[in-house]
């Protein structure tokens, strides 16, 4: 009996990232909420390898006008500029199953989400072990994308109430059907054990639609160094990553837009060229991130910083991936590639202890980077999903306890101005959120 509990123990410890950032990744083998320690043993003691976990997310949501259009949990309803909502309310189950020799062979969880708008599906997914040289996983399902840093931070775990306009736009709802490939020791002694590779292959649309529209699948990978101590920086903490993604979308009519120098000036150029039926548009995006903890005598000080650019291909109304093909009165609508890019920095300060932290963000999103301006306008074939957006984000987290956090956040953003009727300033939308968090 207690050789098998510690076999178990030692399956979450050597799998997981590290003590400090342990159950933060959507892909974590236990749930991302905090409670690693006490978990490990219930698994097996009181329900024979199976875990059970959840978070609820209830706010209160201000925003500066009625009616805005936000990425701070979705648009708020025409007359109103107030609201309360249940953001997340998740519920999960982990099972895991070790051999005779106490290595991993398999882990399997579900995760749902329900709130007042309904329940869905988070996670969905089972993962299998070789343990002859232990380091090969492979993971299929639906499950978060191997792609940057942000987009896999848990909600239960992000300082920040919702993640950036970027990691929504790019990587809605974060998950989508395929399998992956892992690559990592699990064990972390030499250095070249640190590293860790990742490599899927997915739908394309993620959980934003209901089925896969096209045969084309997207190729996502993620090349990491765990977290590890420097000590020539003071023990402080650093993981780094560069991530890839190879995707598209073919196209259902022969119309397609793209932006080209044309007279002068750049317009979104027309091509009805019949070759474009079924043809595919580009997916691509290259990035690179990492996170600097320094140590405190009561807490920690961090720094993070992603940057992202590529081509995304969308609609001439949004420059989100589209989860179902977009159709309008019965017509296929052509699709709009676009030139992007976009960062955010966060810098994160526990305040003489664990349980207050400051939190501070700044962000942008630029869907089409060969336009600013007064350039973009109707007449040149652009729209407000052309607009450039900076968000600063300033914020208060307080853990009362394990189970219990409140997360203050204020976000100041700015849309860049246009030629474009109703934006030629900045529109309206900044928005303040107060979370109460509880766990289990």
């Amino acid at each position: 009996m207690k050789f098998r509990v510690a076999g178990l123990l030692l399956l979450f410890i050597l799998l997981s990232h590290s003590d400090l950032f342990a159950q933060r990744f959507l892909m974590d083998l236990v749930d991302t909420t905090n409670q690693m320690g006490k978990g490990m043993l219930s698994i097996y003691e009181r329900y024979n390898r199976v875990r059970i976990s959840g978070y609820i997310q209830p706010q209160f949501q201000i925003i500066s006008k009625e009616g805005a259009e936000t990425y701070a949990g979705g648009n708020f309803s025409g007359l109103s500029n107030n609201r309360f909502m249940l953001r997340r309310g998740r519920l999960r189950v982990d099972y895991a199953h070790l051999n005779k020799n106490d290595d991993p062979t398999s882990y399997f969880v579900f995760q749902f989400d329900g709130t007042e708008r309904g329940v869905a599906i988070r996670d969905f997914w089972g993962r299998f072990y070789e343990n002859k040289f232990k380091i090969f996983a492979l993971t299929t399902g639906m499950f978060a994308r191997p792609f940057g840093h942000e987009v896999n931070l848990s909600s239960a775990n992000r300082e920040t109430p919702e993640r950036g306009r970027m990691s929504q736009i790019l990587m809605k709802t974060e998950r989508d059907i395929g399998v992956m490939l892992t690559v990592t020791s699990r064990k972390t002694q030499e250095w070249h054990q640190k590293l860790k590779f990742d490599v899927g292959v997915f739908n394309g649309q993620g959980m934003s639609g209901p089925m896969d529209y096209d045969s084309h699948k997207d190729v996502i990978s993620r090349f990491s160094l765990k977290p590890t101590k420097i000590r020539r920086l003071g023990n402080a903490t650093l993981g780094a990553a560069i991530s890839g993604y190879a995707g598209g979308i073919v196209s259902q009519s022969d119309i397609l837009y793209k932006t080209e120098h044309r007279g002068g000036e750049y317009q979104a150029v027309r091509d009805s060229s019949a070759a474009n039926l079924h043809k595919t548009r580009p997916r691509n995006y290259a990035g690179a991130d990492f996170q600097l903890s320094f140590p405190n005598r009561k807490g920690e000080t961090e720094f993070r910083a992603e940057y992202i650019k590529g081509q995304q291909t969308a609609t001439f109304g949004t420059s989100e991936t589209p989860g179902t093909y977009p159709v309008n009165n019965g017509v296929k609508d052509p699709l709009y590639s676009r030139s992007f890019d976009g960062a955010y920095f966060y810098f994160l300060q526990h305040l003489g202890s664990l349980d207050h932290q400051f939190v501070m963000k700044y962000d942008w999103y630029d869907p089409n980077t060969k336009v600013s301006g007064k350039q973009i306008s109707a007449d040149n074939g652009f729209g407000k999903a052309d607009l450039r957006y900076n968000t600063l984000g300033m914020g208060y987290v307080y853990m009362a306890n394990e189970s219990l956090k409140f997360v203050f956040y204020y976000e100041f953003v700015r849309n860049e101005n246009s030629a474009l009727a109703g934006y030629e300033s900045d529109v309206s939308d900044d928005v303040f959120t107060a979370r109460v968090q509880y766990n289990f």
